[in-house]
């Protein structure tokens, strides 16, 4: 009879254990730890790493340029593990995430390709899980930035949200219900190369008229540079400027001028503004979110940029003035947002690492035929 209490009693107690994880499962990203992870954003150009707390603060950044691209893969990965070892020797680290430039898989494990880097099918996460000996998550740096600005940033309180990052092109991010959509294959947010004019100018993937021809950073130094090249009248100003070095011109140089009132430098910030509002025209029109946030190095044109794209938003609209309307807002986290969201996102996969724990331990007790308690978790296991 005791043996079958005993046996009854442990069943109880496992189904107890179980139950309590199940919940704890089914918990939001609210209930992460609260510990401080590493976010690391890489772009073709620098490496900014940064240790981000549960509140998206920013503890301490570093940063560092990008090896050149005609390196190896290990090359970026040894820079990636000396900043995150770096950081370590400072602050207690419990997982790190990467926000690459790149194609992640659907498994977020490796990056199928990266334009600025020499990484092809590179199996990313497991050849940093085993130098730095800590949960490792990977996936597109559009993706974190989106996932960044939802929780910390412009992004707060958007089921549907769609994120849109200028820099040298385009990149972008689709969140919903507080997931973030990678598609079939993880290439999901390639929204640069939509194509908006057929025939238009050639684009690196290889095709023409893709929208990142006409609304990025490329196009608009492309512009700039065109118009000082053939000694236009309206270029005199920026090319005094860069003394007549028109290979000088760059699009934070643009940008300061038209804020400094430059007719022609305002009117480029205009002609990007109208392309971004046509393309988040057709993404309206495909996917119906709630709110677009403008993110990337170029947004610090501000309303320069962001009210052209307004405009032209409403004016290309399908079914104007019979729909709501999505809210366009500048990000709000900067530069950071790529990082922040990476850190963000590595919480969430800590606790899944925690909870995988938590379950071997279950199943050794379990075993030993032993009753497994679970440590008291928020106030209660307060001191």
């Amino acid at each position: 009879m005791s043996t079958y209490r005993e046996r009854a009693h442990r069943q109880t107690a496992r189904a107890t254990v179980l139950s309590a994880i199940a919940t704890r499962e089914r918990r939001s990203h609210l209930s992460a730890p609260r510990v401080p992870t590493v976010g690391i954003d890489i772009g073709g150009t620098k490496v900014m790493a940064g240790v981000v707390d549960a509140d998206g603060t920013v503890l301490e950044r570093v940063r560092t340029e990008t090896p050149d691209k005609s390196k190896s893969p290990k090359v970026v990965e040894d820079t990636i593990a000396e900043l995150v070892l770096d950081l370590s020797d400072r602050h207690d680290v419990h997982a790190v995430g990467i926000g690459a430039a790149g194609w992640v898989d659907a498994d977020r494990s490796r990056v199928l390709f990266a334009p600025h880097l020499a990484w092809r099918n590179e199996p990313l996460r497991d050849a940093l899980a085993a130098r730095l000996v800590v949960p490792i998550m990977v996936d597109n740096d559009a993706n974190t930035a989106a996932w960044g600005e939802w929780r910390f940033g412009a992004g707060r309180g958007a089921e549907h949200l769609v994120m849109i990052t200028l820099g040298t092109g385009i990149g972008g991010a689709i969140l919903e219900g507080g997931r973030v959509k990678r598609g079939a294959y993880g290439v999901a947010g390639e929204f640069g190369h939509m194509q908006v004019v057929p025939g238009g100018h050639r684009c690196a993937c290889g095709n023409r008229g893709c929208w990142e021809q006409y609304s990025s950073g490329n196009a608009l130094v492309r512009e700039a540079r065109e118009l000082a090249a053939a000694d236009s009248p309206v270029a005199h100003h920026i090319l005094d400027r860069v003394g007549g070095q028109v290979g000088d011109i760059t699009g934070p140089l643009i940008t300061e001028l038209a804020r400094e009132g430059d007719p022609m430098c305002v009117e480029l910030l205009q002609d990007m503004g109208r392309w971004l509002g046509v393309g988040i025209a057709n993404l309206a029109a495909a996917l119906d979110p709630a709110r677009f946030v403008v993110g990337g190095g170029v947004s610090d044109a501000d309303d320069l940029l962001i009210e052209p794209a307004r405009e032209a938003f409403r004016r290309h609209l399908t079914g104007r003035g019979y729909r709501p309307e999505a809210e366009i807002a500048r990000a709000e986290l900067g530069t950071d947002a790529g990082m922040v969201g990476a850190a963000d996102l590595a919480r969430l996969v800590a606790r899944r690492f925690r909870r995988a724990n938590r379950r071997r331990a279950e199943r050794a007790h379990r075993g030993a035929g032993f009753e497994l308690r679970l440590p008291p978790r928020g106030r209660a296991a307060r001191p």
